[in-house]
């Protein structure tokens, strides 16, 4: 949702968010009717289409609206919520490959069930916002992943070297509905919209099955878990219950006692400690355990820092050494996995199949590519990746080059790295300019 919203939205969204910081305790008894409201609901619309993504089961998609008239079929919308007739469709599920070779279950609702979610999102996000624990870093304006990564170094740097590094099996899957929902209940009265987010949570699942056939299974609602990886509101739903074990953490004294400190982004977090890791390892599970997660044991360990490393949303922190002074320092670099992976995807990118672009367009699509990559993946010690990512891209880029214009024989003389820069334009990592100020929070 990277649209900003229009005015009145935004005023309402700052008034709930008031609201929710200056009374912890108050719940809103009155938000259902917020979210068939016309701005609300519009921009919710517009949110959606700006994310894009593929048809849900009903095979709507957003061009289907712009040719029905995007008014009418909002309007449509409206009176249904309004008349609380509105029922949330199956969710169609797919499945994405993952790097360790299995699959991850993404759920894809109907255009119209995203738009409601959104809606919903716009109205509670404020609320919820209020509440979340300052180790919480995913999902949030303001905050991202590389300000998770900073988090954890200036941790290390305080002294707290010893690592969890925990891992949840399944943790989109494996919520229990009565427990989160006690949690969105704990701000939300409103029984209307509470019925709209179970209803959400119960939808039926539809699935193509080995030999093509689809079938729908109701294991959300028969097993009381689940809320589908790819839906609005599935973010929130995440972070909310995550805090009850963040909260739980400091609550029952965990942080005090062990000086064990977490940082977490999404389902994956690492917790800090100073001499305490077996500890804060027992008392982690023995918290999953009440919350009825999973703790996949054998992704999750402990350890210590810079004798052991640990790789903590794609960046590995660790022991590290100054080109300039040979010194070694504690400290994050891309990890060995996202540059196979990134390498991966530009040698596909690069392959036989693609020799129908013009060298502009393989241009353009490599340096968006490169530069999506560095965004992310820009602190740190980085210089060693990047030598490595454009070694390969250079490559890659000269074999296709080579391909394209029946060039034979050796290909680097006469598509050097520097044609490559100056004349055709390729992005060269080493010297594009890194942000510095997202260490000065360290």
């Amino acid at each position: 949702m990277s649209l900003p919203p229009p005015e009145k939205v935004r005023k309402l969204q700052e008034a709930l968010h008031a609201k929710a910081k200056g009374a912890p305790a108050y719940r809103f008894y009155a938000l259902y009717d917020k979210l068939y409201r016309g701005d609300v609901l519009f921009h919710a619309y517009c949110c959606c289409a700006a994310n894009g993504g593929a048809a849900g089961v009903d095979g709507q998609t957003f061009a289907d609206i712009e040719a029905y008239g995007i008014g009418r079929w909002l309007g449509e919308l409206t009176e249904e919520l309004k008349n609380q007739t509105y029922r949330p469709e199956a969710v169609r599920r797919v499945f994405i490959p993952k790097p360790d070779g299995k699959q991850r279950p993404l759920g894809i609702p109907t255009v119209k069930d995203r738009v409601v979610q959104m809606a919903a999102l716009l109205v509670l996000e404020p609320i919820f916002e209020a509440d979340w624990q300052p180790e919480q870093y995913a999902y949030r304006q303001g905050r991202s992943a590389l300000d998770a990564i900073v988090a954890v170094q200036t941790l290390l740097d305080e002294g707290h070297r010893e690592i969890v590094d925990a891992d949840l099996s399944g943790y989109f899957d494996s919520m229990p509905h009565a427990e989160l929902m006690k949690s969105v209940a704990r701000r939300i009265s409103d029984r209307h919209l509470l019925a709209l987010v179970k209803r959400w949570l119960e939808a039926p699942v539809q699935e193509r099955d080995a030999r093509g056939q689809e079938h729908r299974t109701t294991r959300n609602k028969d097993e009381g878990r689940g809320t589908p990886q790819g839906a609005p509101l599935s973010p929130l739903l995440a972070n909310l219950y995550m805090r009850r074990f963040l909260l739980g953490w400091k609550v029952r004294g965990h942080e005090r006692r062990l000086d064990a400190h977490i940082v977490n982004y999404a389902d994956d977090f690492v917790i800090c400690c100073r001499g305490t890791a077996e500890q804060a390892m027992q008392a982690m599970r023995d918290m999953m355990r009440e919350l009825k997660l999973t703790v996949n044991e054998a992704k999750t360990r402990h350890g210590r820092v810079p004798d052991d490393s640990f790789t903590f949303l794609g960046y590995t922190i660790g022991q590290n050494y100054s080109p300039r002074t040979g010194r070694g320092y504690i400290g994050p670099r891309p990890s060995a996995r996202k540059i196979s992976e990134l390498c991966a995807e530009i040698g596909e990118q690069t392959g036989r199949s693609w020799t129908w672009l013009s060298p502009g367009e393989m241009i353009r699509r490599l340096n968006q590519k490169l530069r999506g990559w560095a965004n992310y993946f820009c602190l740190g010690r980085v210089e060693v990746a990047y030598r490595h990512v454009m070694a390969y891209t250079g490559h890659r880029l000269r074999q296709w080059l080579g391909r394209k214009h029946r060039v034979q024989g050796p290909r680097r003389a006469r598509y050097s790295d520097r044609y490559l820069r100056e004349e055709l334009g390729l992005v060269w990592l080493p010297e594009l300019p890194r942000p510095r100020v997202l260490w000065a929070k360290a």
